[in-house]
């Protein structure tokens, strides 16, 4: 039995937004490139352009031969994990697709495995030549070799979608790839994915008002001024007398801005009080929004970060250095965390579009959304102050493009 390598990767410029994927079938014995797949999607999330990017190297190795072996490696976790069944599919953009993905080959002919963003760069860099054709206006796909191999390659090329045989040149994972022509997305794809495709040209200048999140974090509790972990799990505490202080000085800096539309609040107490404090000052009321709970921090709950080495020096070591390890005890990881935000995040901007809304949340979740929103690595969280209190904002545009307006203004506590 052959076997086969599929990498896929995708993207989108905003989340949601611009998006594209690419994929490579590899022969896993000689190494050899024997198809590639890129496309562009329109606007879509980052985890539909994975998904889309999966099914089509799926799709274009089951054209090489179906009785193959087929061995995923990608970047995206949630992909990995839950097509592998160890994760939960509960986003209903994902469903239809991770059923997508699974019907392509009868069940344990594909293995899944999870690679460090380094180590795909050849199905990210056909992601992103997708993406900036996507960018001038093409309605763009790249399924098999150039359109000289395909005048001068050999009869036996497979008809499946985009496949490329051992005709094709080789060549190296990091090689740059030959040039391509733009083609007509396939129809079949463009309606299993129901999303528009841009027309060529410049979009509208006037997008409308975007749904703009203010976030808040909660006032101090007694554990903040000892810098303890303090999760969705442990002891829950209340504000402390100067959390409450602190709530009650930004719900007065929030009124006399006067914008905030609706207020939703994480499910644990720090964050309903300081709530409740702007909702009694602007006359709101509060939803609560399971999304937005802090992180789960495990055995770590209410321990400094010092008690954490002491006690888990190797778990915190990999914690620090590895975004989708979980805090000791099962809590957790900040990859499980972006999932769920974004998740959130989407949802919120679906039911709030055009709207201000408050959020008060927590640490990680604010600087998740910050991160997403710039699109920068997972290790920028640790590189964002951010105090109790606290407010930042971020704006999100009916093209998919985010913009951060505002972070850890504290100006309204002093």
């Amino acid at each position: 039995m052959r076997e086969f390598i599929v990498e896929a990767d995708g993207g989108s410029r905003g989340n949601p937004g611009p998006a594209g994927y690419g994929s490579v079938v590899i022969d896993a014995t000689t190494g050899e490139t024997l198809t590639e797949a890129a496309e562009y999607i329109g606007i879509a999330t980052n985890n539909v352009a994975e998904y889309r990017g999966l099914v089509a190297g799926l799709r274009a190795a089951h054209a090489l031969d179906p009785s193959a072996h087929i061995h995923v490696r990608m970047d995206s976790k949630l992909v990995v994990e839950q097509m592998s069944g160890r994760w939960k599919i509960k986003h209903p953009d994902m469903k239809p697709l991770a059923a997508q993905a699974g019907s392509v080959f009868p069940d344990g002919q594909v293995t899944y495995e999870w690679i460090p963003r380094e180590r795909n760069k050849h199905a990210d860099r056909l992601a992103n030549e997708a993406m900036d054709a996507g960018k001038r206006g093409e309605q763009w796909s790249a399924a098999d070799s150039t359109a000289e191999l395909r005048s001068t390659g050999s009869g036996d090329t497979p008809k499946g979608r985009g496949a490329v045989t051992h005709a094709a040149p080789p060549r190296g994972r990091d090689q740059p790839p030959p040039a391509r022509t733009p083609t007509t997305t396939d129809p079949d794809v463009r309606a299993a994915r129901n999303v528009a495709t841009p027309s060529a040209g410049w979009a509208p200048a006037d997008m409308g008002a975007p749904a703009t999140f203010v976030l808040l974090r909660h006032g101090e509790t007694p554990l903040t001024p000892q810098k303890r972990f303090s999760g969705s799990g442990g002891t829950n505490p209340s504000l402390s007398p100067t959390g409450q202080d602190q709530a009650t000085r930004a719900a007065t800096e929030l009124a006399a801005r006067g914008t905030i539309q609706h207020i939703l609040a994480s499910p644990l107490t720090r964050t309903r009080e300081t709530a409740a404090a702007v909702a009694d000052r602007l006359g709101l009321d509060v939803t609560i929004e399971e999304g937005l709970r802090e992180t789960d921090f495990g055995a770590w709950e209410g321990l400094t970060f010092g008690e954490v080495r002491e006690r888990y020096p190797d778990d915190l070591t990999t914690w620090l250095g590895d975004p989708t390890a979980q805090p000791t005890g099962g809590g957790e990881s900040f990859t499980e965390t972006a999932t769920r935000i974004a998740a959130t995040r989407d949802k919120l901007i679906a039911a709030y579009a055009g709207r201000t809304v408050l959020l008060v949340t927590h640490v990680t979740p604010i600087k998740t959304f910050v991160q997403l929103a710039l699109g920068a690595p997972p290790e920028a969280l640790f590189r964002m102050e951010l105090s109790a209190a606290s407010i930042s904002a971020v704006a999100y545009y009916a093209d998919g493009n985010a913009s951060v307006r505002l972070f850890n203004d504290t100006s309204h506590l002093r």
